[in-house]
């Protein structure tokens, strides 16, 4: 890769294994994260800690961010000792998935400065971080991304423009809607095995070869099954994610009730203390 330094804001879930790839392709890590403990074992790697945001970003060519929230991306960009305090020139690349309002805000605040920013949000959970095979969605300059592929493909399979600053967050939001109404067919499906006395782990290799076949069933559908919550993708974040789609398709005029019903139902699971629940903890909902 041309990129020598890359600064990585955010190691949850995802974010650990991210940086992890970048570091094998070669590139110098620098890491930033609210809690330093939780990043030890990235440092034990060689990776190196700097205190704030924006002493991470004067000394990398490319910032990524992958945090939780929009308030987050906002505060380690735009915050005092953010990034765009210290950046001069470069890439900043926010891998969140957040408002495309804030890409937007984002992008024209980073030119301002001379900064080519992306929003490139990604799909494949903790399996995908973990096997470098994430789809990313990216929007901002095409010439940016074309920069910064090599980038991308150290931390995923499937990378695709799609326009300017935001475009990469509306596809984002088009994903989640489809695995929204998708988690609760697959819900569903396996408490209604279940209810019938059916065996639901056959019923899963049954259906999973034809036209029900999807990654939630074969991946979620399983682990539900199995009762394990641990979350590949919290409850909260999704929450967060379908607020985002449900705000920005009322701006647009359009309607969508399979996703309002989907954000009722993990909304009641958050308030009776699950929220760091894996997604797939929403069959829980079905089996009381």
């Amino acid at each position: 890769m041309n990129i020598e330094t890359i600064g990585f804001i955010g190691t949850g879930v995802m974010g650990s294994s991210m940086a992890r790839h970048l570091q094998a392709a070669g590139c110098k890590v620098g890491i930033y994260t609210r809690t330093r403990a939780r990043a030890q074992a990235l440092l034990d790697l060689g990776m190196k800690w700097y205190d704030t945001p924006a002493q991470l970003a004067a000394d990398s060519d490319v910032v990524i961010s992958m945090v939780g929230y929009p308030c987050d991306v906002e505060s380690i960009y735009m915050g005092e000792n953010g990034v765009l305090s210290a950046k001069k020139g470069g890439y900043i690349v926010d891998m969140t998935t957040s408002s495309p309002k804030l890409a937007q805000r984002l992008y024209a605040a980073a030119k301002e400065k001379g900064i080519a920013a992306l929003d490139a949000p990604v799909s494949g959970g903790d399996s995908g971080a973990r096997n470098a095979s994430l789809a990313i969605m990216v929007g901002g300059d095409e010439a940016a991304f074309d920069d910064l592929l090599p980038v991308f493909q150290a931390m995923g399979k499937t990378i695709n423009y799609f326009g300017g600053a935001g475009c990469g967050q509306y596809t984002k939001m088009a994903n989640q809607i489809a695995i929204a109404a998708g988690m609760l067919g697959v819900a569903e499906s396996l408490a209604y095995a279940q209810k019938m006395g059916l065996e639901a782990g056959k019923v899963l290799e049954t259906i999973e070869t034809g036209a029900a076949g999807s990654w939630s069933l074969s991946n979620l559908g399983r682990r539900m099954l199995r009762g394990d919550d641990a979350p590949g993708f919290y409850i909260k974040h999704f929450i967060k994610d379908m607020r985002i789609a449900l705000e920005s398709a009322r701006e647009a005029g359009l309607e969508l009730p399979g996703l309002q019903q989907a954000k009722k139902l993990y909304d009641q699971l958050a308030a009776e203390g699950m929220e760091d629940k894996g997604t797939q903890a929403i069959i829980k909902f079905y089996l009381r």
